[in-house]
């Protein structure tokens, strides 16, 4: 009979943890300029411009913002994802399928360390 795995070793949770928790470093890095981007009340020179040209740029510091705050919001669901992953690698439940149950490859998780599905899962959603 065939040995299958039905979770990973501590060795390979812990290299996945190190791995998740650089992830979240630099993501965690990330939203602080993001959000520096668009919580920036400073002026940016535009008061000696023509009140025509000042308000397409009015405009496009709107647009620019709102973009940069969608971004933010996407981070911060990566972030949760990622802190989430770390509670799974906590309780040893960390790379194993929802759908299957079954060993998400290790390439794959090393990739997308907050993956939940394997790749058969995925392709079936």
């Amino acid at each position: 009979m065939e040995d299958v795995k039905i979770r990973y070793s501590d060795d390979d949770l812990q290299e996945f943890k190190e791995i998740i928790l650089k992830k979240i470093e630099h993501a965690e890095e990330d939203l602080r300029l993001l959000q520096a981007s668009y919580k920036n009340g400073a002026d940016n020179g535009t008061e000696d411009t023509s009140p025509t040209f000042r308000s397409f740029d009015d405009g496009s510091d709107t647009m620019a913002k709102e973009a940069n705050m969608q971004l933010a919001v996407r981070q911060e669901k990566f972030i949760r994802d990622l802190k989430n992953a770390l509670i799974r690698i906590e309780n040893k439940t960390y790379g194993v399928c929802r759908v299957t149950g079954k060993l998400i490859q290790k390439e794959r998780l090393k990739l997308v360390p907050h993956a939940t599905l394997s790749i058969e899962a995925k392709r079936k959603q």
